[in-house]
């Protein structure tokens, strides 16, 4: 597989039509909003609008560009995104607004329909060679470059490797964040 460039993917409304977001990648491939077992996004967000509901979709949300934004689920919690590249897990189902803490943001977004995913979003900054494992579905260069089978990427860049990829190399002062998603049997 090739590298994704962010630049290249379209910008579409959000779900519920108050935002816009890159969709890097989905399973199975052409999937919809109400069918994908995972997808990976870019939101930008510029307002404080509600995310969109995704009912029985397990989310994780980190922030890549700008101050952040103070999250307020309905279930009475708070969590500030405001620290770049660190991922926060909620149930998609919940509503949720949000204040932004100043300016517009960036947010990299990785959503598993419970019923046919588990999974996880992690980061990798330290330098060297990295093992790819089979749970491993896309790679999100967010800082530095990062060295993989189809090429070096750049911020912003997404690579999905395949099952043969084994290892990627990431530049000092790199940093990646990395769906690994495994499929259950349904």
């Amino acid at each position: 597989m090739s590298i994704i460039r962010l630049r290249d993917c379209p910008a579409v409304p959000w779900k519920n039509g108050m935002g816009r977001t890159r969709e890097l990648a989905v399973h199975p491939a052409g999937a919809g909003m109400e069918d994908f077992a995972w997808r990976v996004s870019v939101a930008e967000v510029d307002s404080a609008a509600p995310f969109s509901s995704f009912e029985g979709v397990d989310r994780y949300i980190a922030l890549l560009q700008g101050a952040g934004f103070t999250m307020t689920l309905d279930d009475g919690r708070n969590h500030a995104l405001d620290a770049p590249f660190a991922p926060f897990a909620f149930p998609g189902e919940a509503k949720v607004t949000i204040a932004l803490h100043g300016g517009p943001t960036r947010d990299f977004n990785l959503m598993l329909r419970r019923a046919k995913a588990r999974g996880e979003l992690v980061t990798w900054e330290d330098p060297g060679r990295q093992v790819v494992d089979d749970a491993v579905v896309l790679i999100y260069c967010a800082r530095g470059h990062v060295d993989t089978a189809d090429g070096r990427m750049q911020p912003g860049d997404a690579w999905l490797p395949t099952a043969s990829t084994g290892r990627v190399t990431l530049d000092a002062g790199t940093l990646a964040l990395v769906a690994r998603v495994q499929l259950l049997g349904n």
